[in-house]
């Protein structure tokens, strides 16, 4: 298991970033490698985000010194979503079989989570985001059909989408993790316009589904000091609690969300306007 560190930073810092400085601690440019566990670790709210990859052996978090831990999950709470062809995720002993777009809340307490693929040649890809719990509560299997689907958005705004909520008080109970997919609809670009903020919750973006000539400008920044990062497919972007929360895209995509933080109300958010970005 490979642990990237990242840590906090003051807004009144960021705005002094170049495109570099930006890209080296928000953008995680490689989540998925085959036959390897990569996580990320993020002061922001102590969130953990990554990809396991398995293809001819079982992946497996594990606790340890960075998490004060013995068990990676002692402490934490943890979303699985499957974005590759067929695996299975095995919770102490338990076998989860997740097909592509399927996902898995694992509550605090577990003792053994691993990965596997059915085909080494066709590996699935577990994306993986965890924060900091104090409760326990049941490891919750979730197809797309048990998601709570929320459609948004308008053909004049060109932000068409479904929002799917995966761990979310309307589909299983967990301590602080939210955590969905988005998907946009044909000829609809912006993931979500105008732009807002929760200063109440973090958010990591990955994105996927993309093109090898898609890309997508992540807005980045507060309100009145905006930057864009640009990504490509499957990739992953920090998104601090007083950054905006937008992005455009220039060809189909869609994206998983996760966020922690004081609250788990989706719609705990301050919209802006255009008038109130620069």
């Amino acid at each position: 298991m490979k642990l990237d560190m990242r840590y906090g930073h003051h807004p009144e810092d960021v705005k002094h970033y170049d495109t570099e400085a930006l890209r080296r601690h928000f953008l995680v440019e490689k989540i998925f490698v085959a036959g390897e566990l990569t996580l990320t670790y993020t002061h922001v709210d102590r969130v953990v985000f990554g990809g396991a990859t398995p293809t001819t052996q079982a992946l497996a978090l594990v606790g340890g010194k960075e998490f004060g831990t013995p068990n990676f999950l002692d402490r934490r709470e943890l979303g699985v979503v499957n974005l590759g062809e067929p695996g299975r995720v095995i919770v102490d002993g338990t076998t989860h079989a997740l097909a592509a777009g399927d996902g898995l809340y694992v509550g605090m307490g577990t003792q053994a989570v691993s990965f596997e693929s059915d085909d080494p040649a066709k590996p699935a890809k577990f994306y993986l985001i965890s924060c900091p719990a104090h409760a326990t509560y049941p490891t919750v299997h979730i197809t797309r059909s048990m998601a709570n689907p929320r459609k948004l958005g308008a053909p004049e705004t060109s932000n068409v989408r479904t929002i799917y909520q995966y761990v979310h008080p309307a589909v299983c109970k967990s301590c602080q993790l939210c955590m969905g997919v988005t998907v946009l609809e044909p000829g609809s670009v912006w993931n979500t316009y105008p732009p807002h903020t929760h200063e109440r919750r973090m958010e990591v973006y990955l994105y996927f589904g993309m093109a090898d000539s898609t890309r997508v400008f992540h807005m980045h920044g507060q309100p009145t000091e905006t930057r864009h990062i640009v990504m490509a497919n499957e990739q992953a972007v920090i998104s601090p609690s007083w950054s905006i929360h937008s992005g455009v895209g220039s060809g189909s995509y869609s994206f998983v969300w996760g966020m922690a933080g004081e609250n788990q109300t989706f719609d705990d958010m301050d919209t802006l306007g255009p008038n109130d970005l620069k």
